[in-house]
């Protein structure tokens, strides 16, 4: 049964060329994926994925996998270097046929939900003067149409005579509320409820022929534009910024997630802090790419137990046969509250000082 599985057809040739040089030198070495892994400091997992060509291995990986086998590692790098490029390309080229399936998504979207359903034109509000958009020479405004249910308009009197009075034709309720002279009601005997009874009858005829006109102004051409809908603009997108080629998750994303298997490892990750518990070591890792920290214990024995702790979260994890191990991840927000301890079969305990930024 051979070793190793087909590489993925998709996988660019300059890829496929690198993944199959690391091949040939874990072959050379006669490492097993155990043993190299406990090496370089690796996951098993993380090994697999690099060497059937699912994941590009880091730079920090390449360094350790030169070390173990006795590789020049400058050469080795400028192999990483270039397939590193085609990845990027690869993945760029994803990027945009996924842009392309929302664009195209979000269009078939829109018109399923269809657009505006009117475009009318509400009246003027300031519109005040003569009924129906006529003008003072008897003529109508060529942009104001007709109005249905308007006041009929006022034919135009001639300029001689006693009948030019302004008003003249026009009820005497109506002349009177828009100030217009007419003929004046005959004088009344001072005094008496028949007079205030009068008053009062006039004052309410006005108010309703005032409230008719501004009813039936209201009214003409206002149900077209009451049909127009707003459409809301969009509210701009906002997102994450990208995270790098081979990195996986970041913050809360990552806790409890294997560092390595989410690329946090390698070239983004350093270490804040470290202790000598026994003859073991204990460190604090911590990538800013992924916003996650983790603990690793090394020179131990089966049996020792390392743990990593960060605002109330932790992880743990055993010493197997490989003599090394390390946590899942947790999230950090801030690096003071970071701490790694371990507790040894032999019973020994200790932790790392407080993280330094």
């Amino acid at each position: 049964m051979p070793r190793w599985k087909a590489l993925p057809e998709e996988l660019d040739p300059q890829i496929r060329e690198f993944t199959g040089q690391l091949r040939r030198l874990v072959d050379r070495s006669g490492l097993s994926i155990a043993a190299l892994a406990d090496r370089t400091g690796y996951s098993k997992t993380s090994w697999e994925r690099y060497l059937n060509g699912r994941l590009l291995a880091p730079r920090g990986a390449i360094v350790a996998l030169a070390e173990a086998t006795g590789t020049n590692q400058a050469h080795l790098n400028t192999m990483w270097e270039l397939a590193e490029r085609a990845w990027s390309r690869a993945e760029m080229r994803h990027d945009m046929t996924m842009e392309a399936i929302r664009i195209t998504q979000a269009r078939a979207a829109l018109d399923e939900a269809g657009g505006p359903r009117g475009h009318g034109r509400s009246r003027p509000s300031g519109a005040v003067g003569t009924a129906g958009g006529a003008l003072p020479g008897g003529g109508r405004s060529p942009s104001v149409p007709a109005q249905r249910g308007s006041l009929p308009r006022v034919p135009q009197q001639p300029q001689a005579g006693p009948d030019s009075a302004p008003g003249h034709g026009l009820p005497p309720a109506v002349a009177f509320v828009a100030g217009i002279g007419g003929p004046q009601p005959p004088a009344r005997p001072a005094g008496g409820s028949r007079r205030t009874a009068v008053i009062a009858v006039v004052v309410v005829g006005v108010l309703l022929v005032v409230t008719g006109v501004v009813l039936l102004i209201g009214s003409g051409g206002g149900s077209k534009g009451a049909e127009a809908v707003t459409t809301p603009s969009p509210k701009p997108r906002t997102s994450a910024p990208p995270l790098p080629a081979g990195v996986e998750c970041s913050g809360s994303a990552c806790a409890g997630q294997d560092p390595e298997e989410m690329g946090c490892g390698g070239e983004h990750v350093r270490t804040l802090s470290s202790a000598t518990v026994g003859k073991s070591v204990i460190e604090v890792r911590y990538s800013e790419t992924c916003a996650a920290a983790w603990a690793r214990i090394t020179a131990a024995v089966p049996g020792d137990t390392v743990e990593i702790t960060a605002g109330g979260a932790g992880q743990n994890s055993t010493v197997d046969s490989t003599m090394a191990a390390y946590t899942p991840m947790v999230a950090v927000k801030r690096i003071a509250d970071v701490e790694a301890c371990a507790t040894l079969a032999s019973g020994t305990k200790g932790c790392t000082v407080e993280a330094a930024g």
